[in-house]
């Protein structure tokens, strides 16, 4: 298995003092951006072993380390949480948490299914249109593997199955699949750091658009199923490969 990429974040030694002031970070910006680089930077430190289970994570010396308050740091915790990355208790703090191999295989399993189900739905009741924006997203996808782009491969693949949810034109399935897929979506994302991930995912992706255009819903339900199941695998070596380095 390849080595987990680590995404650029600012430098561990950064100890500019930020006030929690109320403001959403030191630097004016977008308080939803800024807790959103929290949580990447803390996921990439999480998955690639810089951050073990067990490890403190404080609050102000995470505000110092990304020059923003302790508000966006305390979202960017929460996020995590219920990620299943970090544990938060009350008077002890949060604490660095990863899913189990068992954990993160029944989530998957559900995944499967949920997708499997807005799949085959949506072969029954996906327009043109939206035939359409999943092929242009495919492409898009196509074109990042090919250039090895995996954060804008991730975020063409997001958007191709977010037309799928909400063409299924069932409004609690769309809620609980989109609910589930946040919790994995970390281990989405660094699943497509793998050698050839990107490509095979994208080739998975055109025999479930060739699936729904031809309105096979059995069809439809089984290849989005392996599609999430190969997913599922490459996760479980994800964590594995973690698991081994934690006992080392």
């Amino acid at each position: 298995m390849s080595t987990l990429r680590l995404r650029g974040r600012p430098e561990p030694g950064n100890d500019r003092q930020t006030a929690d002031n109320g403001n959403d970070n030191g630097n004016g910006n977008d308080g939803g951006s800024a807790a959103s680089n929290v949580v990447e930077a803390l996921e990439d430190d999480i998955l690639s072993n810089v951050l073990k289970p067990g490890d403190r994570l404080d609050e102000q010396a995470l505000a110092r380390r990304f020059s923003v308050s302790r508000t966006p740091v305390r979202e960017a915790l929460r996020h995590l949480e219920s990620s299943g990355l970090v544990e938060i208790r009350r008077n002890h703090g949060a604490t660095v948490r990863r899913l189990t191999t068992a954990e993160l295989i029944e989530m998957f399993q559900v995944m499967a299914e949920l997708e499997g189900l807005c799949s085959r739905l949506c072969a029954r009741r996906m327009t043109a249109t939206e035939i359409d924006a999943i092929r242009r997203h495919n492409r898009d996808c196509e074109k990042h593997a090919a250039a090895n782009d995996h954060d804008a491969f991730f975020a063409a693949n997001n958007r191709f199955h977010e037309v799928i949810y909400a063409a299924c034109q069932n409004s609690y399935l769309h809620d609980e699949a989109v609910k589930l897929r946040n919790r994995v979506n970390v281990y989405r994302r660094h699943i497509s750091f793998q050698p050839r991930r990107m490509i095979r995912s994208a080739e998975e992706h055109a025999r479930i658009i060739e699936a729904i255009a031809s309105g096979d819903e059995e069809s439809a339900h089984r290849v989005m199923r392996e599609h999430v199941d190969l997913l599922a695998g490459s996760a479980a070596d994800v964590l594995l490969a973690l698991e081994a380095r934690d006992r080392e």
